[in-house]
């Protein structure tokens, strides 16, 4: 080989080795980004209540994105946690209480959420959440949500609100009395 052939090869060669050392593989990089997220198990999906009840009132729902469920949060300031009750369920078809008009609600499985607290100010009557009953929650956007597909209100009656969760299928949900909140997690997977 004559000298610059043998200069250009040898560059060439180096230029290669330092390009595959300074780049990393893929499967070296798969790793760190694939790591899995460690999900809540043992929830189930049988209904889930608590009698208490409150004299505050609802007065925003709200949703959520997690890594491993999706969240629907109704926030009622001022109520202690130990005095939130709630009753959380799956069901067939989403029903007015106390009208038994059928609310319809998208999804494969439709989960009930009734909040022991009334969306109305108990003394004059004026409303304190601004859901229309049969409607889609005000503020609420489930685009790219991985569970939720639908959330409509139900109405308040008798001191309670209820609201309907249209989901992807039948999953396993928890719910978390917070002060000032209830919390409703529904999982993406089993």
């Amino acid at each position: 080989m004559t000298r610059s052939r043998t200069v250009w090869v040898t560059a060439a060669l180096m230029a290669t080795t330092l390009g595959a050392a300074a780049v990393p593989s893929m499967a070296a990089a798969a790793p760190a980004t694939q790591a899995a997220t460690a999900c809540p198990t043992g929830w189930g999906s049988g209904s889930k209540t608590n009698g208490a009840s409150t004299g505050k009132h609802v007065t925003n729902a709200r949703t959520g994105r997690h890594n491993c469920y999706d969240r629907f949060v109704v926030d009622v300031p001022a109520a202690s946690a130990g005095r939130l009750g709630y009753s959380v369920r799956y069901v067939r078809q989403f029903i007015q209480d106390p009208s038994g008009h059928p609310i319809p609600v998208t999804g494969g499985a439709i989960l009930e959420v009734i909040v022991n607290a009334p969306a109305y100010d108990l003394d004059s009557g004026t409303p304190t959440y601004p859901g229309r009953v049969g409607k889609r929650l005000p503020g609420v956007d489930l685009t790219g949500y991985r569970t939720f597909r639908d959330a409509k209100y139900g109405g308040s009656f008798e001191g309670q609100s209820q609201f309907g969760l249209g989901l992807r299928a039948r999953l396993p949900f928890r719910v978390l009395q917070r002060d000032g909140h209830l919390v409703v997690d529904v999982a993406h997977t089993w």
